[in-house]
C-alpha cells in the first residue's frame, strides 16, 4: 500500500533546493561569528539566506531574525509588548503559540462561514480601547500588542484580500489608527499566496517558519518592522545583531533560505492554482458522498491547499486513526496539539460547538494527485458508511 500524505499544513516535504543548500553548508566548518575565512564563509550563508527570506515575505534583510521555530519567534515578539505600551492579546482562533499569551479574552472575528463579522470587529475594538473602566486612555494598562493571523492553520482562512494583518485591516471603516501594534502569524500563508501589505501599513512583527514551505524543521524567523531592534530574550554571544544569541544553525538555515527562494519562484510560476483546483474537486467529491459534512469556511477567502470538514456524529480523531490505518495521513486540527483528546479551541471559537470535535484537516502539496484525492475520498466514503451502519 502506497501512503498518501496530505498533511502538509503540520509539516511540508524537504524540497530538493533546501537539500542541496544544506549538503553543501555541512562542508563549512567556521563558526559564523568568527572573522577568520572559515567563519566569514559561514556568515555568507546565513546573510544569503536571509535576503532569500526577506524577498518572500518583502522586508528588508535586516529585518529578519534567525529563531529556532516560529514558536520561539511568538515568543519574542510577545516578549516586546513592554515596549508598545501594555499588555497583549490574541484572538481565540489563533495558534498556541500565541494563544497561550494571551492577557485578555477577545472575540473571534470570523464566524463559521469563514466570513468576517462585523459585529464581532466591532467588539473587537470595543475590547481593545476598553482599559479596565479606566476609559479609552493609552496607558501601560491597555492592550497594545495583539495577535491577528494572516491565514489560519486550522481551516485555511485568509484576511480578506490575502493582506496580512494591521491595525488599520481590521479597522479600515475607522478614520486614523487604533492604538495597538499586531503581531501577524504567516506560517501558513508564506510561501503559498503572495504576502502583501494593505496600503502602506505593516504589522510591528510577522513570524514564519522553515518546514511549512519545504524547508528544515527547527528553524524559524521574526520579521521586525518596527523601528528598534527587539530585545533579546537570552544573554549570550549577542548573536542575530544582538537580538538572538546562540550559534546560529547555519545548516538550517541555509534549506530556510533556499525553500524560501524555490517557494517564491513556484508562486510566481502559479503552480498552487492547480492545487486550489484540486482542493476544490475533494471537496465536492465529498459532498457527493455525503450531505450532511459541512465544509469550514468554503465560501470564504482560505489557502489553496486546505480543507476543513465536519461530520455529524462521527469524531475528527477516530477518521484520523481510521484513515492513517488505511494509508492516509489527515489531521484533527494543529499537529502541536497532537496527541490531546479535545476539540479544536479555533473552531469552538468560530461557533461550531459540538462539531468541532468532529472535525479534520486534508491539506494538499504541490505534489499531491487528483488520483490520490479521488482515492481518498473512496476510502473516506467506505469509513463512513460503516460508521453510519454501526450508528444505526
Amino acid at each position: 500500500m502506497t501512503r498518501v500524505y496530505l498533511d502538509h499544513n503540520a509539516t511540508t516535504p524537504l524540497r530538493s533546493d533546501a537539500r542541496a543548500a544544506m549538503n553543501a553548508a555541512m562542508d563549512v566548518i567556521g563558526n559564523p561569528s568568527s572573522v577568520h575565512a572559515e567563519g566569514r564563509t559561514a556568515k555568507m550563508l546565513i546573510e544569503r539566506a536571509r535576503a532569500q527570506v526577506a524577498n518572500l515575505v518583502g522586508c528588508l534583510p535586516t529585518q529578519v531574525v534567525f529563531t529556532g521555530s516560529a514558536t520561539e519567534a511568538a515568543a519574542l515578539a510577545v516578549a516586546q509588548k513592554g515596549r508598545h505600551g501594555g499588555r497583549f492579546a490574541a484572538l481565540p482562533t489563533e495558534h498556541d503559540c500565541l494563544g497561550d499569551w494571551s492577557e485578555t479574552e477577545l472575540p473571534a472575528i470570523f464566524d463559521k462561514n469563514g466570513t468576517l463579522d462585523g459585529s464581532a470587529v466591532g467588539q473587537f475594538v470595543d475590547y481593545i480601547l476598553r482599559d479596565s473602566g479606566a476609559g479609552y486612555s493609552t496607558n501601560g494598562g491597555q492592550v497594545a500588542l495583539v495577535a491577528i493571523s494572516a491565514a489560519n492553520s486550522e481551516t485555511g482562512i485568509m484576511l480578506p484580500n490575502g493582506h496580512v494583518a494591521s491595525n488599520n485591516h481590521i479597522n479600515s471603516s475607522l478614520a486614523g489608527t487604533l492604538p495597538y501594534a499586531v503581531v501577524c502569524d504567516i506560517t501558513q500563508m508564506a510561501g503559498k499566496v503572495p504576502v502583501t501589505y494593505r496600503g502602506d501599513t505593516r504589522p510591528a512583527y510577522m513570524l514564519l517558519s522553515a518546514h511549512k514551505l519545504g524547508g528544515p524543521k527547527g528553524v524559524g524567523a521574526l520579521i521586525n518592522f518596527t523601528a528598534d531592534d527587539p530585545q533579546a530574550m537570552m544573554r549570550g554571544g549577542g548573536q542575530e545583531m544582538g537580538r538572538r544569541s546562540g550559534t546560529e544553525n547555519v545548516i538550517g538555515i541555509a534549506g530556510f533560505g533556499a525553500a524560501a527562494q524555490a517557494a517564491q519562484q513556484d508562486i510566481s510560476a502559479g503552480k498552487w492554482d492547480r492545487v486550489d483546483k484540486l482542493r476544490n474537486i475533494l471537496e465536492n467529491a465529498l459532498e457527493a458522498a455525503s450531505n450532511t459534512t459541512i465544509f469550514i469556511g468554503r465560501g470564504a477567502a482560505r489557502l489553496p491547499n486546505t480543507s476543513c470538514f465536519a461530520t455529524p456524529g462521527w469524531k475528527g480523531e477516530t477518521q484520523v486513526m481510521q484513515m492513517d490505518l488505511s494509508g492516509f495521513a489527515i489531521s484533527a486540527g494543529s499537529a502541536c496539539s497532537s496527541g490531546k483528546v479535545k476539540s479544536s479551541r479555533v473552531l469552538e471559537g468560530m461557533g461550531l460547538g459540538d462539531m468541532a470535535a468532529n472535525a479534520v484537516r486534508v491539506s494538499l502539496g504541490l505534489e499531491t494527485t487528483e488520483e490520490e484525492i479521488m482515492r481518498f475520498v473512496d476510502v473516506w466514503a467506505q469509513k463512513l458508511k460503516k460508521h453510519q451502519a454501526r450508528a444505526v
